[in-house]
């Protein structure tokens, strides 16, 4: 039995017909590289695996996974030139979920896996920035302690004990907003958050790649049997025995400073239907913020932003001086953008609902799906 299916530099094991295999984002990133769109290399494992995984545990699966995900990894590094746990040039991957049913927010995510004291040192050499290296570190302990480590709160009145450590240490420095704390702040906000996953787990914080790896793929597993999921489940009528897919990626970063962002957008406007290429992005910005609310995104198209503006009240000068479209901002990416959302809409026959991120002025497609839209 095949379960992991690879894909990257325009070749893919699976294709868009294979999303109960693949489950959907699995087969769509697939396709999109059948395709020829600028996707990151990853692979994916099948959703058969995960009902192994509830029949045999954790230990049997890792087993049975084990040479496939090591061939997997083998082939991302040798299209990104990187290396997987290696301090001096590290791979670094995102592990997504992907169920052939859409569970929007139900399954979890880790961005930045394969991050540790040493390869955070070489992040920041290579890329001449040490904040971004930081600030992606602290995103990677704080998502990996929540995600993995289940150190999230249990209901809507807990506090997020990350959330409660970082309001602290913005307090103390008299900021509001996240992009406001440089590199000092993010090393003692990493120490503090890898204090707090001791403190919780009694256990150090994982610093090798591979366990870290391990760890994130049973967790993406692990959610599927979570109660959000099941609940969701049982109120959509998606049958247990689909079991997710995973999917790990190698990361592209829009965190990088101002010529990188990240988004989504709509081939067509979700609410009313009309023939409107449009969408969010964030400069400077991990694709979590987006959605997560802590900045205002700006939109993506010139007269989505104008249109936005006139609904704030906000006069064009004004607009154009603070929240410049992507357009505007990066003219040649988001050209790039619109064509490839016609292509994938011809191709569907359907809107699409795409993820993305720009890194140093390059984009890279993170998804697409059918998108869903008002009655």
């Amino acid at each position: 039995m095949k379960r992991v299916y690879t894909f990257g530099d325009g070749k893919a094991e699976g294709e868009a017909s294979m999303r109960n295999l693949l489950g959907g984002k699995g087969a769509n990133l697939a396709e999109m590289n059948l395709l020829g769109m600028p996707v990151p290399p990853g692979f994916t494992i099948t959703t058969e695996v995960c009902t192994e995984y509830t029949q045999y545990g954790k230990a049997e699966v890792v087993k049975r996974l084990d040479k496939e995900v090591r061939d997997a990894i083998a082939q991302v590094e040798t299209l990104t030139g990187k290396k997987f746990d290696d301090p001096s040039n590290p791979l670094l991957v995102s592990v997504r979920s992907g169920a052939r049913a859409s569970m929007p927010g139900m399954m979890d995510t880790v961005l930045n896996l394969g991050m540790n004291d040493a390869t955070v040192e070489s992040l920041a050499t290579r890329s001449g920035n040490p904040r971004f290296a930081w600030d992606s570190y602290r995103r990677f302990v704080q998502m990996y302690g929540d995600v993995v480590l289940g150190m999230k709160p249990k209901s809507k009145n807990d506090i997020d004990p990350f959330e409660e450590i970082m309001d602290k240490v913005k307090e103390e420095k008299g900021v509001k907003l996240d992009t406001d704390l440089d590199v000092a702040d993010l090393q003692r906000l990493v120490k503090l958050f890898k204090g707090a996953v001791k403190e919780f787990t009694g256990k150090d914080f994982p610093d090798s790649a591979w366990d870290q790896l391990w760890g994130g793929i049973c967790a993406v597993f692990d959610s599927w049997m979570n109660e959000r999921a099941i609940l969701y489940r049982r109120m959509n009528q998606i049958p247990e025995e689909w079991g997710t897919a995973v999917n790990v990626q190698a990361m592209v970063y829009g965190n990088m400073g101002n010529n990188s962002a990240t988004g989504v957008a709509f081939s067509r406007d979700a609410a009313t239907g009309e023939n409107m290429f449009n969408g969010e992005y964030l400069i400077n910005a991990q694709g979590e913020d987006v959605v997560a609310g802590i900045r205002t995104p700006q939109q993506i198209t010139v007269e989505g932003s104008r249109r936005w503006a006139a609904l704030q009240g906000i006069s064009e000068e004004e607009r154009a001086a603070k929240y410049p479209s992507l357009e505007e901002s990066m003219p040649a990416c988001a050209a790039e953008l619109i064509n490839i959302a016609h292509k994938l809409e011809d191709h569907y026959k359907d809107m699409q609902d795409m993820e993305f991120t720009i890194q140093d002025g390059k984009l890279w497609m993170l998804q697409t799906r059918n998108g869903k839209r008002t009655g």
